[in-house]
C-alpha cells in the first residue's frame, strides 16, 4: 500500500494528513509548525511514506531541507494552482485544507515548486535588507522633507542622498525647537545611510568575486545588483528546459485571454519574482537609454522603441535580458556583441 502524507501549514501549526493510495484517510493531526513534532508524527505512522506535500510558503526552505534530511521525498506545490483545487471546499479550516491537499498529492494534479538552495537564500536575505534599509533611508527624507514644507522651508527637488543630511541641517540651523524635533531623525538617517553604503560595497564584492555573475556583467546595462538578484532567483538553469520559459517565469510576457473567436493579448503577466521583474527592467532602461555601447541588443531594442513605443520596447528587452543571462550561464557563453556572433 502506497501513502502519501499532506501539511497544511502555517507559522504556529501544521495540520497533517495521510490517505493511502485509494484515497482514504490513514491519520489525522494537528501539530507545532517545528520539524520535530512534524517528523515524530510521520514516524508514529508506522508505515513508509511515498511523498510529503506542502503548498509553497514561508517555511518551505525550513521543511524542505528538514524533511529531505530525515529521508523523505518532498513535494513542493505552486500555492495558486493548490488554492484554487481548495476553493471547491465547502468549508476552510486547516483540516479540510490538509486533506484537499493529500488528495491532489495522490493524483498527481499539481506544478512542483523549484526550492532554492541555502547559499541562494543568503543572497536574497544580504539583498532584501540593503533593499529595505534604503527604503527607509527615503522614508526618513521624505519625512523631513514634509516637515519641513509646514514651516515654509522647501528644499531642493533632486539632492543627492549624501548632500540631504547638510541641505537639511543648513534649514533648520538657527530655529532651536524646528532643530530639536528634527535633528534626532536626520542622525538616525545617516546611520541607516552608513549601513545601506556597507551593504551596497558587500553586494557589489560579491558579484565582482562570483563568476557567474561577473559574466553577466560583461552585458550592457547589467550591473552587480541585477546580476546577483538574477543569479539568486534562477539558483539552478538546469531547471528551465528553454531559455525563452525564463521571461514568462518572471512575468514579462503578456497575459492571453483566447476563447472561441476571442483572442486578446493582454498586459505583462508579472507572475513571479516582482524584485528580479524591476532589475531587468532596470537593466534594460539603462542599456537603452544611458549606454553608450553599441549591442545588436539594443539595436533591436532601438527599433521597437519606433514602432512600440519605449516602455514596450524596455519590457521586450528586459524580456530577452532574461533569456540571454540564462543562456550564458547554461552554456557558460559570454554576451555576443554583433548579431553575427549572436546567431553563430
Amino acid at each position: 500500500m502506497t501513502y502519501y502524507a499532506a501539511l497544511d501549514v502555517s507559522v504556529r501549526t501544521v495540520a497533517i494528513c495521510i490517505v493511502d493510495q485509494e484515497g482514504a484517510i490513514q491519520l489525522e493531526r494537528s501539530v507545532r509548525s517545528e520539524l520535530a513534532d512534524i517528523l515524530k508524527a510521520l514516524n508514529d505512522f508506522g508505515a513508509p511514506i511515498a511523498n510529503v506535500g506542502f503548498e509553497a510558503g514561508v517555511l518551505t526552505q525550513y521543511l524542505t531541507y528538514g524533511l529531505k534530511a530525515a529521508g523523505h521525498e518532498v513535494v513542493c506545490m505552486e500555492a495558486r494552482q493548490v488554492s484554487a483545487a481548495l476553493a471547491a471546499m465547502r468549508n476552510k479550516t486547516d483540516k479540510n485544507d490538509a486533506r484537499g491537499i493529500a488528495q491532489i498529492l495522490r493524483t498527481g494534479w499539481y506544478s512542483r515548486v523549484h526550492v532554492k538552495s541555502i547559499e541562494s537564500h543568503y543572497v536574497r536575505a544580504l539583498l532584501a535588507s540593503r533593499k529595505a534599509i534604503f527604503n527607509k533611508c527615503i522614508d526618513l527624507e521624505n519625512e523631513v522633507r514634509g516637515l519641513l514644507k509646514v514651516f515654509g522651508v522647501k528644499l531642493p527637488p533632486r539632492v543627492y542622498h549624501g548632500a540631504f543630511d547638510s541641505e537639511a541641517r543648513k534649514a533648520i540651523e538657527g530655529d532651536a525647537p524646528l532643530s530639536e524635533a528634527l535633528a534626532p531623525m536626520l542622525d538616525a538617517r545617516l546611520v541607516l545611510l552608513r549601513t545601506f553604503r556597507d551593504l551596497d560595497a558587500r553586494v557589489k564584492r560579491m558579484a565582482r568575486e562570483d563568476k557567474v555573475c561577473a559574466r553577466f556583467m560583461t552585458v550592457p546595462g547589467v550591473g552587480s545588483l541585477t546580476a546577483l538578484t538574477f543569479k539568486a532567483a534562477v539558483d539552478d538553469p538546469a531547471r528551465f528546459a528553454s531559455s525563452r520559459t525564463v521571461g514568462a517565469h518572471f512575468g514579462l510576457t503578456p497575459r492571453r485571454f483566447q476563447s472561441g473567436e476571442t483572442d486578446n493579448p493582454g498586459r505583462i503577466s508579472r507572475a513571479g519574482d516582482a524584485d528580479v521583474r524591476a532589475a531587468l527592467y532596470i537593466a534594460a532602461n539603462s542599456m537603452m537609454m544611458r549606454s553608450v555601447q553599441w549591442s545588436w541588443l539594443k539595436a533591436w531594442g532601438t527599433r521597437l522603441i519606433k514602432t512600440k513605443g519605449r516602455r514596450r520596447a524596455v519590457v521586450a528587452v528586459a524580456r530577452k535580458l532574461a533569456v540571454i543571462l540564462h543562456r550564458m550561464w547554461a552554456d557558460q557563453t559570454d554576451f555576443r556583441w554583433s548579431n553575427s556572433e549572436a546567431t553563430a
